[in-house]
């Protein structure tokens, strides 16, 4: 799996024109991409105070509204004449990297755009009720001033509740929380026309994990929105102090003590798991084979952050390193404490995008450009898309790495030898009462190791998001093999890939590292199939024809598709 296992010198690769587009990019991005991505961060954000004035009643009614016209819409499709249904969502405004071709055929969409409110924040039932639009930077300005949070909120600004829900999503308090669907408590889903079950007929389900669509439920994350359209979300609150207290401490050695120093840094050695030294925030940077930085973090009151001698730093401010750098300096003064802003704790990423920004801008991490045009940062993941064509987009594919590997906690030692620098981040996988897309080792509650209890194996998020060392030196890289060692070595140690990600896995391999069962007992059950896309089409690499996935589904009807060699 390791790109260290391949050959440390390989052959010159030849530029061609795409090279030196993808090399001086930074000049459409800084002229072009900047200002229209400032102008729709600021045009949004007046929406959001536009939508925090309206009153509970006013916005709930909107809702209703917009739900009708969901499902008169879904009504109005013709099987026989009409695509199957999608979201009226342009293919490029989606954060992941992977190629939304499926919008490419032909389809039959339903306009969501409506769908952008926070509902309620409900401080008694400690849940917040969020449209699938509503993104992270609008639900923490609404609930950081409350002392409130969602108990995992996605670093970057610009991912949405939907996007989370349906895919993936994880942050630092994952190791007590789960991954973000796993704090959910209730989804408001619209069902396509069906003659399964009566409520298949358009109607609006409201499924929870303990009423009769339980199935559901369990079955909706990682479906990509393909068992119904999600309208709104229950999502789970927890209380938060007004700062984070966060630790730097520098881990060095080979990878295996790297790994061993993550896991040490949150996980107790004896399943201690009340233990109050485990933190609120986990994350660690590997930033060579050598050298990483774990950081753990602890909420803080205003009262203690501002005591003498407390060093705060608000990371937010635009002028400030970026924070992967900031933290790096760990590794030159070694050990040291400091309290961030909670808010500002929570967006740390996005202003660099972890380490994108310095590929995309290769100069904006400098000094003078973060006093003099910082405050346009960063670019907006979609108009970066939108201002690329098929070659420029192939280009990325071939010879750039954006992916996350869950892997079971006690693997990360031989998941650590990829492209550096790397993001972990640990998250529990819960036993839960059927077995979803994604689970736990089966037994890894009799052989409990660190970090996992009797409910739940604790598992992490290895993220990968930067360019390999051989096309930094000019050498052929060979980016779709690579990915398919990651994926096959994904499969072989029971670890899962984020579907955002461009993926060269084929049907049945697909349905190896995921579990199909649940999943297609829902799709007929609902009447998804024939209406909605199979998830794995949806995430296929490449363009797909109408034919293609409709011989699909008539396949997946009559054979199941998750048998295993």
């Amino acid at each position: 799996m390791a790109d260290l296992e391949a050959p440390l010198v390989r052959p010159k690769r030849k530029k061609v024109w795409v090279d030196y587009f993808v090399q001086f990019r930074w000049i459409i991005v800084i002229f072009v991409v900047l200002p229209i991505s400032f102008t729709l961060y600021f045009l949004t954000y007046l929406g959001d105070v536009r939508s925090e004035w309206k009153s509970y009643k006013q916005r709930q009614q909107e809702h209703e509204e917009n739900v009708k016209k969901v499902v008169k819409r879904l009504k109005e499709r013709n099987p026989s004449k009409d695509g199957l249904v999608c979201t009226a969502r342009k293919p490029w405004i989606a954060v992941g990297m992977r190629n939304v071709d499926y919008k490419r055929v032909r389809h039959f969409e339903v306009d969501l755009s409506a769908f952008r409110n926070i509902l309620e924040i409900d401080q008694e039932r400690m849940v917040a009720k969020c449209e699938p639009l509503v993104n992270m930077g609008q639900i923490t300005r609404a609930t950081v001033p409350l002392n409130l949070a969602l108990a995992v909120v996605a670093e970057l600004d610009d991912l949405t509740v939907g996007g989370l829900i349906n895919g993936y999503g994880i942050e630092g308090s994952s190791h007590l929380y789960g991954l973000f669907s796993d704090t959910v408590v209730a989804y408001e889903i619209v069902l396509a026309d069906g003659k399964v079950i009566v409520l298949a007929d358009g109607k609006v389900v409201r499924a929870t994990k303990d009423n009769e669509y339980s199935d559901l439920f369990y079955a909706i994350p990682w479906s990509q929105g393909t068992l119904g359209l999600l309208v709104s979300a229950e999502i789970k609150l927890i209380p938060v102090k007004e700062y984070m207290k966060l630790t730097y401490k520098p881990v060095r050695g080979n990878v295996r003590d790297l790994a061993q120093g993550y896991i040490d840094s949150f996980a107790p050695r004896f399943d201690d798991e009340n233990n109050e030294m485990v933190p609120d925030f986990v994350e660690t940077m590997i930033y060579n084979p050598h050298e990483g930085v774990c950081m753990t973090g602890k909420y803080a009151s205003k009262e203690e952050a501002k005591k003498k001698g407390n060093k705060i730093n608000s990371v937010g401010w635009w002028f400030k390193p970026w924070f992967y750098q900031h933290a790096q300096t760990a590794l030159k003064k070694g050990e040291f404490v400091e309290y961030i802003p909670t808010r500002e704790y929570y967006h740390r990423h996005t202003r660099c995008l972890y380490w994108e920004g310095k590929l995309i801008l290769p100069f904006a991490d400098q000094w003078w450009f973060r006093f003099l045009l910082g405050w346009l940062m960063p670019p907006k993941v979609s108009l970066l898309k939108a201002t690329q064509g098929e070659a420029i987009r192939n280009y990325y594919h071939e010879n750039h790495v954006i992916q996350d590997m869950l892997v079971p906690l006690y693997k990360v030692p031989d998941a650590l030898e990829w492209v550096y620098p790397l993001w972990l981040c640990p998250h529990r996988m819960y036993k839960l009462p059927c077995k979803t897309m994604i689970y736990p080792e089966p037994g890894f509650e009799h052989e409990r190791r660190q970090g996992d209890t009797s409910y739940a194996q604790m598992y992490t998020d290895v993220g990968v998001y930067y360019t390999p060392g051989p096309v930094f030196r000019g050498e052929v890289f060979d980016g779709c093999d690579a990915v398919r060692r990651l994926e096959t070595w994904l499969i072989e140690n029971h670890g899962f890939q984020p579907q955002y990600a461009v993926s060269e896995l084929d049907e049945k391999k697909f349905w190896r590292m995921f579990d199909a069962g649940l999943y297609e007992q829902c799709r007929n059950k609902y009447g998804a199939v024939g209406t909605f896309m199979s998830v794995y089409y949806k995430c296929k690499k490449g363009r797909k024809t109408e034919k293609e996935v409709q011989e699909a589904e008539k396949a997946q009807l009559e054979t199941p598709c998750a048998e295993v060699d």
